[in-house]
Parts: C-alpha cells; sequence; structure tokens
C-alpha cells in the first residue's frame, strides 16, 4: 500500500474535501450539457452540493470549516442564477471566493494568524516556518486561479457556441470544463506536490505530541531523560 500513499498522498478527509469541490461542478457540467439550460445545470450544482455536505457529514462525523463555507457560497450564488436565469452568479463566485480567500490566508499571516495550520494541524505537522511557506503558496496559487477563472469567464460568453478540441459547446459547458478537466487536476497536483516539498519542515513524533500538549495546557512539556538518573541515592 506505500505505492498507493506516494500516487495518492490524500487521507479521507482530504478525498471528501476534493471530491466535495468537484463532484458538484461535474454534475452541473453533465446535466447542462445534456439539456442545454443552464437553469437545469444549477439545480444539478445545487444537489450536488447538498449531497456532498451530507457525505461529509457521514464520512468525517462534522462539516469541515473550509468546504461549509464553499459550499454556503456555491448555494447562495446558485440560487441567484436560478432568478436571473444568468450563470455569470456561479462563474464570478469562484473569481470572488478564490480571490477573498488569498486575502484572507495574507492577512492571517501578517498578523500570525495561521489559518492552515489552525485548520489542518491534526492532519499535517510542520514547523512553523513550513505552515508560512504552505499558506503563503496557496494564497499565490488562489490568486492565479482567481486571474485564470475570470478570463475564461470574460472570453466565453453564455449562449455562444464554441469549437473546442473538436467540440462545440456554449460559453458555460467551456467554463465548466475548465474548472474540470485544467484547475481539479491542476490543484490535485499542485496540493500533492507541496506535501512533497513540505516534507523537511515535518516534525517528528514527540514534537508533535508536545505542540498539541502545549497548545491545550499553555505548559510546555519537559521530557525526562531516558537514561537512569545518576545523582546519588540518599
Amino acid at each position: 500500500m506505500s505505492w498507493v500513499k506516494k500516487v495518492f498522498p490524500f487521507n479521507a478527509e482530504q478525498t471528501v474535501n476534493i471530491a466535495s469541490e468537484f463532484g458538484p461542478l461535474i454534475a452541473m457540467f453533465v446535466v447542462n450539457g445534456i439539456t442545454g439550460k443552464v437553469e437545469d445545470g444549477t439545480w444539478a450544482l445545487l444537489i450536488g452540493t447538498v449531497v456532498a455536505m451530507a457525505a461529509m457529514q457521514m464520512v468525517l462525523k462534522r462539516l469541515p470549516i473550509f468546504p461549509l463555507i464553499a459550499s454556503g457560497v456555491t448555494v447562495v450564488f446558485g440560487i441567484m442564477t436560478l432568478v436571473t436565469g444568468d450563470a455569470m452568479w456561479v462563474q464570478i463566485k469562484v473569481t470572488i471566493f478564490n480571490a477573498l480567500f488569498a486575502v484572507f490566508l495574507i492577512v492571517g499571516l501578517v498578523m500570525k494568524k495561521n489559518f492552515f495550520q489552525y485548520i489542518f494541524e491534526k492532519t499535517f505537522h510542520y514547523t512553523r516556518e513550513g505552515w508560512d511557506k504552505l499558506t503563503w503558496s496557496f494564497a499565490i496559487f488562489f490568486i492565479v486561479l482567481a486571474g485564470a477563472n475570470e478570463y475564461v469567464r470574460i472570453t466565453f460568453h453564455q449562449g455562444v457556441n464554441y469549437n473546442i478540441l473538436g467540440m462545440t459547446m456554449d460559453g458555460v459547458n467551456v467554463w465548466i470544463m475548465f474548472k474540470i478537466a485544467i484547475i481539479m487536476p491542476a490543484t490535485g497536483i499542485y496540493a500533492w506536490a507541496m506535501t512533497r516539498l513540505l516534507q523537511r519542515y515535518r516534525l517528528p513524533e514527540p514534537e508533535r505530541k508536545d505542540t498539541v500538549v502545549t497548545a491545550v495546557s499553555g505548559v510546555p512539556v519537559a521530557h525526562k531523560n531516558s537514561a537512569t538518573d545518576p545523582s546519588p541515592a540518599g
């Protein structure tokens, strides 16, 4: 099983998070491609989001903060698309969310409050320098994603058909295909690469336990020497 871990280093929580992010988008792409109506695709997105949240609750026994926020925003902007009939709302949601989240991460770093460390420290165990490097890299990555999403949204218009790699699809499906075929694998590869690169910042097992105990009690942990106390008795 070690080779599986090397190829796919994500645990159950991370896998569910990834599936909850892109599963609803795949549902939207399929339904939108079949019916050609953005309203039907948006309903698929909303239903898929609710199913993803239920799956997270069943598998993880809780709703992780980041997917919960993302799902809530998706529902709000999805409803706006249904009301207006304009797919722009679900599309621009990605730009706004990525840009604001990048700003949120940067502000946290400036204020010495590392959001990723707070959320993922039970899953990953890095030094403070490692957490800061991870957070800075993802802040930049989210800014790039926001810019790329906005470029595709503005370039490919709803109701206009485009020929992409021999396939005819409207602007909304081009955007969904971009998310599924480019953003999804790029995000997975980037996250995988970062976990590999950050191995040098992993904490040894004793330091992991001490970090948790100190965080809970506020009292630094003092280690007992493994060797016998050389001081004479009596």
